[in-house]
């Protein structure tokens, strides 16, 4: 089941994100459908990097990022001079030692995301456009029982009025379509992939 949290969900947690990425706004925070054992972190991740909105069960949710996608290409959002390394620097010029040594994560399959870290709770990657800089946050907290829930972040930095602008008019769609699919998609292949 999708849940929003509130911002303190994610605020509270001793996340190593929030000193590499102080000046990013928090815009979403989400519990991730399914539950997991000490050593599942790292499966979830992999699921994660993987999912491909064009095989998503919603048509809408298909439609929305085909629409986007369709529209980057005509309005340039999506050029290399807009991404990271141009427009903007990446995030993991500001990792400590520690997490450079302790790896990236996966390689996303289909989304345009690039690995920042991975710990044993902790996954980060970002995005960045003509649009915003942004960045997605899988976090496992700990249940009472042992096992664990994640918990999805979405934090950003608008590139100014256009980005500001773009952000606001794409959150009902977020909030009503994209993320109630990408849940739905991300049990399905959770509970394949025998997680609880």
């Amino acid at each position: 089941m999708m849940v929003r949290l509130p911002d303190t969900a994610h605020a509270s947690q001793p996340w190593r994100i929030h000193e590499i990425a102080p000046d990013f706004e928090l815009e979403d925070v989400w519990r991730l459908p399914g539950r997991g054992g000490p050593d599942d972190f790292p499966r979830l991740v992999e699921l994660l990097a993987r999912f491909d909105p064009a095989q998503s069960s919603s048509r809408a949710s298909r439609l929305l990022f085909g629409l986007r996608w369709q529209l980057g290409r005509l309005l340039g959002w999506d050029d290399p001079d807009d991404g990271l390394g141009s427009r903007v620097a990446t995030l993991r010029d500001r990792l400590p030692d520690d997490l450079v040594r302790r790896g990236r994560g996966p390689d996303f399959t289909a989304l345009p995301f690039t690995p920042l870290y991975l710990t044993d709770d902790e996954f980060a990657a970002e995005i960045a456009n003509k649009t915003m800089h942004g960045v997605m946050h899988i976090g496992g907290v700990e249940d009472e029982d042992g096992s664990f829930h994640a918990q999805m972040a979405v934090l950003v930095k608008p590139n100014g009025l256009l980005g500001s602008a773009y952000m606001a008019a794409i959150r009902p769609f977020r909030h009503l379509i994209v993320y109630p699919a990408l849940m739905r998609h991300g049990r399905e292949l959770w509970e394949r992939a025998g997680g609880a």
